[in-house]
């Protein structure tokens, strides 16, 4: 099915997208970058010209011709009668996605694989045998893999049944069926703000309404903002990353745990707590999940996954929720798959027994990353503005007077992918920071800097004009 994008609804993904270019121009890249990084996807069908000046308050002839740039250049598809669509060019959807194939795709925020995943397979492919009598359909999770996850909790200091643990197809796959589950449509969901843009995604596909709990680079998360939203917009649900947040790398202090679980039991807001980055600390030290501080009550969902610590193309994720919830879950969960493939559940098993030795491998490796870029951004960018964080896998970087999303452009000829910082914001908010990742080889980090400064000084803050051909 073809979505359609009202003219005011992409006036406001567009954010800061005038510029010294003419306006044709500066319009038809910034609806392009919505396509490069996956704001707008390929086949949306985009507002009339009328529809679109109107939300821009711009003249009807200045829309067309962005338009008529977009399709001359292949991002653009119109049939008369029926609108027009955006497309990649080349035809085919994914032919020509813009990072995967670039030589620096700082795009991910990914590590590689830890060192023992090798030796975890050949052990889980021996034991695949004595489960093939199974019908291979898992809901739920393995027993011994629910225990596993079930005493990594209890490690934390926070008792946990297996009963309160289901094993699913990663944490994004988790987070959808917690949503189908606790949202209706129309509801208020708060996020963070910036946040995982996934997240992002999954909520508008749900219909939510989004309200915004800003994280500030320096002083974290706005308690104040915080009471208010919950108070004044009752959401249903509120999606929080409180160990080294994505995109910031900010954890959330003790305190501040404390409270918001607190006003959240009081306003009966549940609180669903993404701990996809917890183990990657680097230098923080241990601290309280949400769910420590109200074990047993339904109203703190917590998502776990392997894919940062152990490998990205490990898709084993879990959701610890009250049993009631998850029984909700349950009944919901075949509309959208048929369970858990069983061997890499097994792998998954495995690791976490060895899981000390899996986050100090990563605590190695991410001290070394960080430091580097850290280091290299001092000296090439002393302007930039970088907080260090005390574990993850990025730095959330304060341009200063770079548009991001003109550096994301200007980068793609170079064969450097980057996502600008509106990607993780709501409202084309975010517009001047950068969100870079770590877990590189550093010839790949010292050669992004290298090229971010070079394209800085041409940029400044307005989107570079290059040929639209050269950024695919």
């Amino acid at each position: 099915m073809t979505s359609i994008i009202t003219g005011r609804r992409l006036a406001r993904d567009l954010g800061e997208w005038r510029t010294d270019a003419p306006a044709y121009r500066a319009l038809a890249d910034r609806i392009r970058l919505l396509l490069l990084d996956g704001r707008l996807a390929t086949g949306t069908r985009i507002p009339a010209e009328r529809d679109l000046s109107g939300a821009l308050d711009l003249s009807r002839t200045t829309v067309a011709a962005a338009y008529a740039k977009l399709r001359d250049d292949g991002y653009l598809v119109s049939v008369r009668g029926s609108g027009s669509t955006l497309a990649l060019p080349g035809g085919r959807r994914g032919e020509h996605e813009p990072a995967g194939r670039l030589p620096l795709d700082f795009t991910k925020a990914t590590a590689p694989a830890f060192p023992g995943l090798a030796a975890a397979f050949a052990r889980a492919a021996d034991q695949i045998t004595g489960y093939l009598g199974h019908d291979g359909f898992d809901m739920v999770g393995l027993p011994d893999l629910r225990e596993a996850i079930a005493g990594h909790y209890r490690d934390r200091g926070v008792p946990t049944d297996p009963d309160q643990v289901m094993v699913t197809i990663g944490a994004q796959h988790a987070l959808s069926l917690v949503t189908r589950t606790l949202h209706s449509t129309g509801e208020r969901i708060l996020v963070e703000q910036p946040t995982y843009p996934h997240a992002l995604d999954t909520f508008a596909a749900a219909g939510a309404r989004l309200v915004a709990l800003p994280v500030q680079q320096h002083t974290g998360w706005d308690l104040a903002q915080a009471r208010l939203q919950f108070r004044r917009a009752a959401p249903s649900m509120a999606f929080l990353m409180p160990d080294f947040h994505n995109p910031t790398g900010l954890s959330m202090p003790v305190a501040d745990r404390e409270e918001i679980v607190a006003v959240a039991q009081r306003e009966g807001t549940v609180l669903v707590a993404d701990e996809t980055t917890a183990l990657l600390d680097i230098d923080r030290g241990p601290m309280p999940p949400l769910c420590a501080f109200s074990p047993n009550s339904a109203n703190i969902v917590t998502l776990g996954s392997l894919g940062k610590i152990a490998w990205g193309g490990l898709r084993i994720g879990w959701i610890r929720a009250p049993q009631a919830l998850l029984g909700q879950i349950l009944r919901n969960r075949p509309a959208g798959d048929l369970g858990t493939p069983l061997f890499e559940q097994l792998v998954a098993t495995i690791l976490l027994a060895d899981l000390p030795a899996m986050t100090a491998n990563r605590a190695a490796g991410l001290r070394r990353g960080r430091d580097f870029l850290v280091g290299r951004l001092a000296e090439t960018l002393p302007d930039w503005d970088v907080v260090v964080p005390d574990g993850g896998l990025t730095l959330w970087v304060n341009t200063q007077d770079a548009s991001s999303s003109a550096l994301a452009l200007a980068a793609r000829p170079r064969g450097l992918g980057l996502v600008p910082g509106p990607r993780f914001g709501l409202d084309g908010a975010f517009e001047r920071f950068l969100r870079l990742p770590f877990f590189y080889p550093q010839d790949q980090l010292a050669e992004a800097v290298a090229i971010l400064a070079e394209l800085r000084d041409h940029v400044g803050g307005t989107p570079l004009r290059v040929p639209l051909q050269a950024v695919i």
